[in-house]
């Protein structure tokens, strides 16, 4: 079985939407949904905003479910200038960017793990799914409203993510973000908590981030409607070749 997170229900109702022979589990205010998506067996859950609640979930997941691997699909803000709304980082190296223990420890160096960060799970066969959706955009995402969001030529980058329990909006915040993190190439408040949990249990982690805006003082999208109509087809998508 597969365990697939998101933050928010919008970022994955496609995923919801096409799962078949569902049965629920609520605990922790939390809903747990099993099914059969694209012939694989899954349970998808979305976790909330933050390290904290995405760390409960992924808990709690795992002790629930026999599970071979968790994907966590969601928005993200860019921070570096190639990465454009609509396009994609897959995960490389997770960083909790507002960790910091010093001067028992070194900046973003988790605490008795003594990792600076923790790497996700090499997938080629990720990457080459997310390739080929790419290839058939259009398939799964509507034009007019990829148009809405000025997304024309969509790309994909293995990147580092940085996470924390902050919006980034401002151009101050993504610089100091560039200086003390330079090969994170997006922000957002759940993936390395996540993968620090799986790290632990030795569950094999990957994400899918979305780029949703620039993290910048421009940061204003709307993100429900972003969420539901762009990045919950793109995970769709990309997911339905991972499985296949």
């Amino acid at each position: 079985m597969i365990g697939i997170i998101s933050a928010m229900q919008e970022e994955m109702q496609a995923l919801l939407d096409k799962l078949e022979n569902v049965s629920t589990t609520k605990k922790g205010m939390r809903t747990y949904y099993s099914g059969i998506l694209f012939t694989k067996k899954v349970v998808l859950v979305f976790s909330r905003w933050g390290k904290v609640a995405s760390a409960v979930t992924t808990t709690q997941l795992i002790n629930d479910f026999e599970l071979e691997e968790i994907i966590f699909t969601g928005v993200a803000g860019g921070i570096v200038e190639n990465l454009e709304i609509g396009d994609i980082v897959i995960g490389n190296k997770m960083f909790q960017h507002d960790l910091d223990a010093r001067p028992f420890y070194e900046q973003f160096e988790i605490p008795i793990l003594k990792l600076p960060h923790v790497n996700t799970s090499k997938s080629n066969t990720l990457l080459e799914a997310t390739k080929e959706f790419l290839n058939n955009y259009f398939e799964f995402v509507n034009e007019d409203e990829a148009h809405i969001f000025n997304i024309h030529k969509p790309k994909m980058i293995h990147g580092d993510i940085a996470s924390g329990d902050q919006f980034i909006s401002s151009l101050e915040k993504i610089k100091i973000l560039n200086k003390i993190l330079p090969s994170a190439t997006c922000v957002e408040m759940e993936g390395a908590a996540i993968a620090q949990v799986c790290y632990e249990y030795e569950v094999p982690f990957s994400i899918i981030r979305i780029i949703s805006d620039k993290a910048n003082d421009n940061a204003n999208i709307d993100f429900v409607r972003f969420s539901d109509a762009i990045a919950s087809n793109y995970a769709l998508g990309i997911l339905k070749n991972y499985f296949a």
